[in-house]
């Protein structure tokens, strides 16, 4: 970029909460920069829950990507753990809290290339295929230095760059996390039986074992198990693989056969001392960073998009600050506690699948009995984990910002 360019609000990070940001603010009117080089795309694919659909309907990014995800009618959760103290099996039904899907499940391609159409529809949003390279805050302004040498000046940056933040490093943010002794492999697969809209979660000893349905007899797969044994089953060729994966689901869609794109990660969780200060506004895994369990990461990173987006456009309503002190202490406050409940609650569950203490998984089993038993129970927990009391910005109630 030959010269510098000046604008209200800069998003570093391109990926879908960046861009949902990006689409909030720029439809407002709000002249907004996004930073981020194009990359290939992956074969990874993210569960939006109805909140989040409902968002994306709302900027206008769904309808063109509709097609290419699975409804999410019914989840199943199935102890396979072969401990003494077995949970039984629970179902929930989006039917029964009057919904006909709990989300959809979607190729992050499909999504991106949705949203990045979207966004520059918008004679608001510009994107900058550059990596940010340096972070100067100052009074009044932030000053984002490029790789290429050029610079984008910003009266806010929002901080959508992952667990790597330059953002939240820039910012002077420490963060709080752990990791575990888990590794993560993602696969999409093609199977003999249909998924039914079926989304089944196997609780093993390592970790959980997760189907999600794509489009067709398609679905998505997060396996979690000990670093080496995530070693050997990355290793194995596509026929010994296919094996693996259809005797871990105990056969349940048929003959498997996995496609190309595999996806292996170690798993922690991690969360900033503050989701804004110093001018940005760190949202997605820039702000929290938690273990893939329970559809629960990326809209997490939609909330923080529709609710900065939310608090943004009031201010710039308002006549006021887009980047004030008093803004970041509204959207840090507003975010906290919808990331700290679902952080708590995954990082619970996810130990106590790591316990071999017996109390601890008598009190598990427990917890789901009482919730596979209880309709009221049941209802609250299904309405909690679709559309979370603590945080629903207006864009999740499809209200235009």
């Amino acid at each position: 970029m030959a010269r510098p360019l000046t604008v209200e609000v800069a998003i570093v990070g391109g990926g879908p909460a960046g861009l949902t940001a990006a689409i909030a603010l720029a439809e407002a009117g709000i002249e907004t920069a996004l930073i981020a080089p194009r990359t290939a795309a992956d074969h990874r694919t993210t569960a939006l829950l109805t909140g989040s659909v409902t968002a994306l309907d709302t900027l206008g990014a769904w309808a063109s990507c509709a097609a290419e995800a699975a409804p999410l009618r019914v989840m199943r959760i199935v102890d396979a753990t072969g401990r003494l103290v077995r949970a039984p099996e629970v179902r929930f039904a989006a039917s029964e809290i009057g919904l006909d899907a709990f989300g959809h499940n979607i190729e992050n391609r499909h999504l991106l290339a949705s949203l990045d159409a979207r966004a520059q529809a918008l004679s608001s949003f510009v994107r900058i295929e550059d990596e940010a390279r340096a972070i100067e805050m100052g009074e009044a302004g932030v000053t984002v230095t490029l790789k290429s040498g050029g610079t984008v000046a910003a009266r806010l940056v929002i901080g959508a760059d992952g667990r790597r933040s330059l953002c939240r490093t820039a910012a002077g943010i420490e963060s709080d996390g752990h990791t575990y002794p888990q590794t993560a492999l993602t696969f999409n697969l093609a199977h003999a039986r249909p998924h039914r809209d079926t989304s089944t979660e196997f609780h093993t000893e390592s970790g959980p074992f997760t189907l999600v349905p794509l489009p067709g007899n398609r679905s998505s797969l997060v396996c979690v198990v000990e670093p080496v044994e995530s070693e050997r089953i990355a290793a194995l060729d596509e026929a010994a693989l296919n094996d693996e994966i259809e005797l871990r689901s105990h056969s349940i869609l048929g003959r498997i056969a996995v496609e190309p794109g595999r996806g292996v990660f170690p798993l922690a969780i991690e969360t900033a001392r503050s989701f804004g200060q110093s001018r940005i506004a760190l949202i997605g895994e820039a702000a929290h960073l938690i273990p893939p369990i329970g559809a629960q990461g990326l809209n997490l990173g939609l909330r923080d998009a529709a609710c900065i987006g939310e608090l943004v456009v009031l201010a710039r309503r308002d006549g006021g600050d887009v980047g004030a002190p008093d803004l970041l202490s509204r959207y840090d406050a507003q975010r906290r506690a919808d990331v700290k409940s679902r952080t708590l609650a995954v990082d619970l569950l996810n130990r106590t699948l790591l316990s071999d203490f017996l109390p601890v998984q008598s009190a598990r089993g427990l917890g789901l009995y009482l919730i596979d038993r209880i309709g009221p129970l049941r209802r609250a927990v299904m309405r909690e984990g679709v559309a979370p009391a603590a945080s629903q910005p207006r864009l999740m109630r499809g209200e235009a910002l």
